[in-house]
């Protein structure tokens, strides 16, 4: 039988990828994201994807998302917590009160109201799954981030909880902390510290993958196969765990 899949911030990056890989093996998967363009290009294009526009601190577009998920799915099997922001680049003594707010508005009550309405759909299932992306910054300390890495490392609380919660229900929640994923977000993040370092991006990318064993970004398709595994049934009984996939990286910093 299929799995039914919602992720949010399903329309890039690494949700993008792991709705693609979900779809490829012929789940049905809904992806929630803020990006209206970018949500009706992948559903009239990708069969087997279906999409709403919903901005995840908003419960009322996310009282609207889960009509859709009943509505396109009709029941949910795996929870992909997909969406976040990454806030400010400033030290904690100019970090601004309104970009902390937002950081934590998205990033963990977002999350947490996501899965409040998931959870009922979910105890249905006979194999349900919840998967929370987290950051390598929800492992260590991150200078110049604070409202990000406090989040990530919320979110590890957060998921640990729903494995002792739900677990005698079947229900499986793990974390999963990515490095730095190539792509756009990443060189914007080394714009924002080579503003604030006066070095150059390219000094900036070289001073993050000397942090790594593995001297190499990450690919997301990477991550979204991870995700296909902590969903499938070879990983039922693995829950409360932490999943870096960041190149053997020693230090967010």
């Amino acid at each position: 039988m299929s799995q039914h899949v919602l992720i949010t911030a399903g329309a890039g990056g690494i949700g993008l990828a792991i709705a693609k890989a979900f779809a490829a093996r012929g789940a049905r998967v809904h992806i929630a994201d803020v990006n209206a363009q970018a949500v009706a290009d992948i559903t009239s294009t990708l069969p087997g994807i279906t999409g709403s526009v919903c901005d995840v601190s908003k419960p009322t577009d996310l009282d609207a998302l889960f009509a859709d998920v009943r509505q396109a799915l009709g029941g949910l099997d795996v929870l992909v917590n997909n969406a976040g922001i990454a806030g400010a680049t400033a030290p904690v003594a100019d970090y601004p009160l309104d970009t902390w707010q937002a950081v934590v508005d998205i990033n963990l009550t977002g999350t947490f109201m996501v899965t409040q309405r998931a959870i009922p759909l979910l105890k249905q299932s006979s194999a349900a799954s919840i998967i929370v992306m987290s950051s390598l910054a929800g492992r260590f300390g991150y200078p110049n981030r604070v409202a990000y890495a406090t989040t990530k490392w919320g979110l590890v609380g957060f998921a640990k909880t729903l494995s002792m919660e739900l677990g005698p229900l079947g229900i499986t929640a793990n974390t999963i902390h990515p490095g730095a994923v190539d792509g756009p977000r990443i060189q914007s993040v080394f714009e924002g510290r080579a503003k604030l370092s006066g070095r150059s991006v390219e000094e900036e990318t070289q001073s993050a993958l000397a942090n790594q064993s593995v001297k190499k970004f990450i690919d997301p398709n990477d991550i979204a196969e991870l995700v296909l595994f902590l969903a499938g049934p070879h990983a039922r009984t693995i829950s409360g765990q932490m999943f870096p996939i960041d190149g053997d990286s020693k230090s967010s910093s």
